[in-house]
């Protein structure tokens, strides 16, 4: 499945860990040999991608949470990226 589908279910890559480093007060990905730093909304999405909501669910959310509107382009563009990575896996 991909990311553009709005049925699709996202989650994390096996591998890896979504951590907050209280001493800088950020969000982290963790990978093997690898660790990103994220951004408040990268890190809000990948925080959703637990394999239980679709895509259409988790922007919905996040457009609450952000009280934005007409998120979805930037949130599958994000999710696609992140997939090519290795970061999320989409069913």
């Amino acid at each position: 499945m991909d990311a553009g589908d709005p049925a699709a279910t996202p989650r994390l890559a096996t591998k890896a860990v979504l951590k907050h480093d209280d001493v800088r007060d950020v969000e982290l990905l963790l990978l093997p040999e690898r660790v990103v730093l994220l951004n408040k909304s990268s890190a809000a999405i990948l925080g959703l991608c637990d394999g239980s909501r679709t895509v259409r669910q988790l922007v919905e959310q996040l457009e609450r949470d952000f009280g934005a509107a007409d998120l979805t382009g930037d949130v599958v563009a994000f999710l696609q990226d992140a997939g090519g990575r290795g970061w999320v896996v989409v069913r």
